[in-house]
């Protein structure tokens, strides 16, 4: 029986952590080799892309921007930059018009420097932030370049100081330090009410699906087999090379292939449109072996 291969796009409930929703695919489709694409915090919902087998190794060849649906609460701070820490500090926001909150959120759009949350997966001196965090220390995160690429205002409530808003960002933008800053800009703080993420690594809403259930831990004992997303389909972004037998082989054994379409991360698809691998062309009209799927020695 041949190994899976391919993604699989989760609809993360609220409550679990994505390791925990990787864990639960291991037991569901029995292999250890799953891992995720993004982690999001246990409170916030939406697209987290699966990859199972070797399509583990596609990752960091798949887009990396990202977009969110979300709610900002100004006048509230906390330890955590969102309402699941410590609130530190509460105060009156300014009663602006939609227009003024608008002009408001410009200085966040386009490319910006943001630090991250104290409680993020950032590393410090080995370790993770959350985990100094959680044991009392204050860290001073250095602040890291990020792209706003849109930043929506769709709804604005002056009453109850709720912002809604659409953010499609950068691989590495905290909505949650988005939150707080806004809410430092107006004087008022502010944090991070709730969140879902609505694309990922090209993957989007309508691709997801819930949560599987192991046949051990339901009660009723049958399941539907779960269909892999086919890794190219996840891949459409980059360009595509097509090897005959004799090159297959070649592909196989570590070799070079000749290559005359750019540069850069290329598909490498077999004549009947199975996944080889990704190779990297050159300024050479070479194209050499990165990720080889059906390697030989």
């Amino acid at each position: 029986m041949d190994a899976p291969l391919g993604f699989v796009v989760i609809d993360k409930p609220s409550g679990l952590t994505s390791h925990a929703c990787v864990s639960r695919m291991r037991r569901v489709l029995q292999t250890k080799r799953v891992g995720h694409g993004g982690t999001l915090d246990p409170a916030v919902t939406g697209v987290l892309p699966i990859a199972v087998g070797q399509a583990t190794r596609l990752l960091p060849y798949l887009p990396g921007e990202k977009t969110y649906r979300g709610v900002i609460q100004l006048g509230t701070s906390t330890s955590t930059d969102d309402l699941q820490g410590e609130v530190v500090a509460v105060q009156n926001w300014p009663r602006l018009s939609l227009e003024e909150m608008d002009q408001a959120l410009n200085p966040f759009r386009g490319s910006i420097e943001q630090c991250p949350p104290q409680v993020s997966a950032v590393h410090v001196n080995g370790e993770r932030a959350h985990t100094r965090a959680r044991r009392g220390e204050v860290m001073d995160l250095p602040a890291r370049s990020v792209t706003i690429h849109s930043l929506s205002l769709n709804h604005w409530d002056p009453e109850q100081g709720k912002l809604t808003l659409e953010v499609h960002c950068s691989a590495g933008t905290y909505i949650r330090s988005l939150a707080r800053d806004l809410g430092q800009a107006l004087g008022c703080g502010g944090c991070l009410d709730w969140l879902r993420r609505t694309q990922a690594l090209g993957f989007v809403e309508a691709n997801a699906i819930a949560l599987p259930v192991h046949p051990n831990e339901q009660s009723t004992p049958t399941m539907e087999p779960l269909t892999l997303i086919p890794p190219q389909l996840a891949l459409t972004h980059l360009p595509i090379r097509m090897l005959s037998e004799l090159e297959r082989n070649d592909w196989s054994c570590g070799r070079t292939i000749p290559h005359q379409n750019g540069e850069g991360p290329t598909v490498v698809l077999s004549a009947d449109n199975i996944m080889l691998g990704i190779g990297i062309a050159n300024s050479e009209d070479q194209l050499k072996p990165k990720v080889v799927f059906e390697a030989r020695g």
